[in-house]
């Protein structure tokens, strides 16, 4: 039977496992020396003057929308093709999430859209760099200028990528990055937020952890003190040294882990441009695309299958993949709370009709590249009108 092709696994190598069992075996297993040096040679790879290492892209994103005074009754802009996260962080404020389409090329939050949204409650605008593409930053940059509003990026597909020379992470007021298990590097679950502000780095460093004086997680060190101020009621956020352990390896290896993809990538692109049925990825000129995701949209009107079918078969002929994503308007909460229908945003509805998340990750080889190429080749072939 020929072998199951997961939609993604981590790359883990001699490098990591050491790492790890080098912090296990030094005792300080928690926050300490390894979340920091994470946190350093993080914001040297991006440029950022500060970042701060937190337990998931959430968490980060919590934290930098409280570093900005994020209040009960405002307002963030984001896009509905995004996953919960981005959107749910905004309700711990009993702030408002207002949705907003995204562009048919991409599928990054349309600009066009943003400004049509601000009202004088907006706050934030929180864009999305979906799959890896970065978003149209130069004109969001210049709507929040305008409009006196602060620009938060999740960038939880993005690193590392570019947008006209500058790398994500140094951009919007705040970035935020994920290295969930799959990711474009991985500590199993972990976050950073990155900005050139001392003062939010320094209310998202001490909110991270419980609102507690600076440096209190050095209280059970030999230069620390037992003796601790509570600054702010804040959040238990803090990255563990072992996961920074894995981050620092991972780290290190993330220019050769995104060259990886950037050859899958193009392998798909070459493999399967000329399918008349199929929408590939775009990559503008102007970026580095960080190929978190692959995503292909089906033009099903010219199929005899839809979506789901699609991934049904490829399901059986034992290669994974993943639907990125049901944009946020589809889902109850956001129907019953605050009315949202799908002809509201016709882009995105239209768009997760069609969209199929292929597998991309540096273990994959290219010989599984070329088996998907086959298989979806195959199966359009079969299934067309």
């Amino acid at each position: 039977m020929v072998k199951y092709l997961p939609f993604h696994a981590p790359d883990i190598g001699d490098e990591e496992i050491e790492a790890v069992v080098a912090t296990l075996r030094s005792g300080w297993l928690t926050t300490g020396s390894k979340a920091k040096q994470f946190e350093e040679e993080f914001a040297a790879m991006v440029g950022a003057r500060h970042a701060i290492a937190v337990n998931s892209c959430t968490a980060a994103l919590h934290l930098a929308l409280d570093a900005v005074g994020l209040r009960e009754g405002d307002e963030v802009i984001l896009p509905t093709m995004t996953f919960a996260a981005t959107a749910e962080v905004v309700t711990y404020f009993r702030a408002k999430p207002v949705l907003v389409d995204c562009t048919p090329d991409t599928l990054n939050i349309d600009p066009d859209a943003i400004e049509k949204a601000i009202t004088p409650r907006t706050k934030v605008i929180l864009p999305v760099h979906f799959a890896g593409h970065p978003c149209e930053m130069d004109r969001i940059l210049d709507i929040a200028r305008l409009h006196n509003l602060r620009v938060i990026e999740d960038a939880a597909h993005a690193l590392p990528a570019r947008y006209r020379g500058r790398m994500v992470g140094t951009i919007g007021d705040s970035t935020c990055f994920s290295f969930y298990a799959t990711k474009t590097i991985t500590t199993g679950e972990g976050g950073m937020i990155t900005t050139d502000n001392p003062q939010w780095a320094s209310r998202m460093r001490m909110m991270s952890l419980h609102g507690l004086s600076r440096d209190a997680w050095k209280r059970y060190s030999a230069q620390g003190s037992w003796a601790y101020d509570i600054l702010a009621p804040g959040f238990k956020y803090n990255l563990t040294d072992i996961a920074a352990a894995l981050g620092v390896a991972q780290l290190r290896k993330c220019e050769r882990f995104w060259k990886i993809r950037e050859r899958y990538a193009s392998l798909y692109r070459e493999g399967l441009c000329n399918v008349s049925e199929l929408l590939l990825s775009p990559v503008h000129g102007d970026v580095q695309h960080a190929w978190h995701l692959y995503v292909v949209r089906l033009d099903t009107e010219r199929l005899r299958i839809g979506r789901n079918e699609f991934i049904d078969h490829l399901q059986r002929q034992r290669i994974g993949c993943s639907v990125h994503f049901i944009p946020l308007h589809l889902h109850r909460y956001y129907r019953e709370t605050y009315g949202y229908e799908a002809t509201h945003f016709p882009v995105a509805s239209k768009a997760f009709e069609r969209i199929v998340s292929l597998p991309l990750y540096p273990k994959m080889t290219e010989d599984d590249i070329q088996r998907v190429v086959t298989v979806v080749r195959e199966l359009i072939e079969t299934y067309r009108r």
